[in-house]
């Protein structure tokens, strides 16, 4: 039985997703022994057996999500955005503390943890493309955008803001990109990023008068930039120990498995996984990891080439983007380049959540190479309705 006749769309990006989720279990396999001497978390087989079948459980929504149309994106994003919503606020109200630090991220559905800002992210991305391309033949009224774009980004990153502000600035640059490149008029643009920070400011200083709402976060946000841009002060530990872990990696690295490091960083299976990669594989390992990113991100434009529609082209554009741009800024916050930010790995760190979103996003992009005969009007004349009673 042929496999490859079941599953459509670039071969080349199907292979990249295979490689990076098999290279991942050994380093996985290796950093859980972090969590699980230090910590006292679980076994090492069973956190590599639980990375295993959150790997299995994205290739099959990376198949289920490649097998839609991608033009039932374009009404699902609106159906999907108060749904949306709707979770970061429960999120918020339900966050959880950890270690004095307030850490709203996380909701958990059947005793798994899922962070909504990651699904919150995608939704957003697509419904900007959605609106976009609508608008790419019209000469687009700010006051209507304000209402009909903005306000709902607004509101998304509203409330991811408190939580987790990485994540917040990731998709609003993202965001602010896209419409760029979707022809948004740039003057606009330009009063939308001053806005966006006048109102980062204001949320700063309601943080710091009344802290007991928000423990912690802006301060963490504070001294982590303070860390880096100031060569006096005491390191971050965790930035510490992954230059520690790449220094002693040297060429080839001391080998699979016998990192050192591993035992003294923090998230060392997750956000400094690419430190690990470097210690244990060398300068050749981590050449290899860029380059795997690197040809992922050549085949999205490959894709943006072939395909016919606008909405097409910003769709990939939106969700395929950020799953590079998180990549490059996981391996700059490990090798110092850029200030810690808790932005895993794609297809490599352990974490469901992320696994689940990165997976989503390269089917959605599988299904727009996959299509050959969408139209634009196939696409724009799509009613969100339309999928719910076609489900139904």
């Amino acid at each position: 039985m042929n496999i490859l006749q079941y599953i459509k769309g670039d071969k080349t990006i199907w292979a990249i997703v295979a490689v990076l989720a098999i290279f991942s279990f050994m380093p996985v396999y290796s950093a859980s022994t972090n969590l699980v001497y230090v910590v006292g978390n679980g076994s090492t087989l069973g956190h590599l057996v639980k990375h295993v079948v959150l790997l299995i459980m994205g290739f099959a929504i990376i198949y289920g999500v490649h097998k839609v149309p991608y033009r039932y994106f374009s009404g699902g994003s609106v159906l999907m955005l108060p749904v949306v919503i709707v979770l970061l606020i429960f999120t918020l109200a339900q966050g959880t503390t950890i270690g004095g630090a307030n850490a709203s991220r996380w909701i958990r559905i059947g005793g798994i943890g899922f962070q909504t800002s990651t699904l919150a992210g995608l939704v957003l991305m697509v419904y900007v493309a959605r609106y976009l391309a609508r608008n790419k033949e019209k000469e687009i009224n700010f006051k209507e955008s304000l209402w009909q774009l903005w306000l709902p980004v607004a509101a998304v990153l509203v409330l991811i803001l408190p939580a987790n502000f990485s994540t917040t600035a990731i998709i609003f640059a993202m965001i602010l990109m896209l419409a760029f490149i979707g022809g948004y008029p740039i003057k606009y643009i330009g009063f939308i990023l001053g806005a966006g920070i006048v109102m980062l400011s204001i949320f700063v200083l309601i943080a710091k008068a009344f802290p007991e709402a928000m423990p912690n976060r802006v301060q963490t946000w504070q001294n982590r930039i303070e860390n880096y841009s100031n060569p006096d002060s005491k390191e971050d530990y965790q930035v510490e120990k992954a230059k520690i872990a790449i220094a002693t990696g040297g060429p080839v690295g001391v080998g699979p498995g016998k990192s050192v490091q591993k035992n003294f960083l923090p998230q060392s299976s997750s956000d400094f996984i690419f430190a690990i990669i470097v210690e244990e594989y060398g300068l050749i390992g981590g050449f290899v990891i860029v380059s795997i990113y690197f040809l992922l991100m050549f085949r999205i434009f490959v894709v943006i080439r072939k395909t016919t529609t606008i909405f097409g082209t910003l769709l990939v554009l939106g969700v395929g983007l950020p799953i590079i741009f998180q990549a490059s800024i996981n391996m700059a916050v490990a090798t110092n380049l850029f200030p810690v930010t808790g932005q895993t790995l794609p297809l490599i760190s352990s974490g469901g959540t992320s696994i689940w979103m990165t997976c989503f996003a390269l089917g959605m992009i599988l299904s727009v190479s996959a299509s050959k005969e969408e139209t634009e009007e196939d696409i724009l004349d799509d009613n969100p309705l339309d999928i719910l009673h076609e489900t139904i």
